[in-house]
């Protein structure tokens, strides 16, 4: 089981870790350190281990990764956001996201936020408010689109498997998704 992000839990300062278009996972994760070639306690030590090596020893609790678009895109390997969110990544914001990549976060409790943050640059510090859903960095404040109300519960419950067992159930696609 999953905790939540930290991110959840209010206002936070956190860094900012900015990549480019089209981020596959093959590059967040290559496939010669899949769990079932190392091993699932692994992989929180590499993710981006060859496009930016110091990424899994120095990103902390919460930072956000700031992307452009088409993020994840590639296999449908789900130990790519698992490694990410072992890692420390409190949330991913993207214009856009691969559709498996954006289940598979959603799946395991990771937030994805679809808005362009290209002003944003490598390293800066923001405060990044997931609950009151804004970003601030200096004097500005930039709203950030609201999740349903469902796929807040999954990030709450860290996962689908958490809301699940904690629910019961999971909500009917035509009413309680959405909302």
């Amino acid at each position: 089981m999953n905790p939540p992000s930290v991110l959840l839990d209010g206002p936070r300062r956190v860094r900012v870790w900015r990549f480019g278009e089209d981020v596959n996972t093959d590059q967040i994760v290559p496939g010669r350190y899949a769990p079932y070639v190392t091993s699932p306690e692994q992989l929180a030590e590499y993710p981006f281990i060859e496009a930016r090596p110091e990424f899994a020893s120095s990103v902390s609790a919460g930072d956000v990764i700031v992307a452009g678009r088409n993020f994840g895109c590639g296999s449908s390997r789900e130990y790519a956001p698992l490694a990410l969110r072992l890692a420390g990544v409190g949330a991913i914001c993207a214009p856009s996201f691969a559709r498996i990549f954006a289940r598979n976060a959603l799946n395991l409790g990771l937030p994805l936020i679809e808005i362009d943050l290209s002003q944003l640059a490598d390293g800066e510090t923001v405060e990044f408010d997931l609950p009151g859903g804004v970003l601030v960095l200096g004097g500005t404040t930039v709203a950030l689109p609201a999740p349903s109300a469902f796929t807040r519960a999954v990030w709450q419950a860290g996962g689908i498997v958490s809301h699940l067992r904690s629910e019961g159930r999971l909500p009917r696609a035509t009413q309680e998704v959405t909302s």
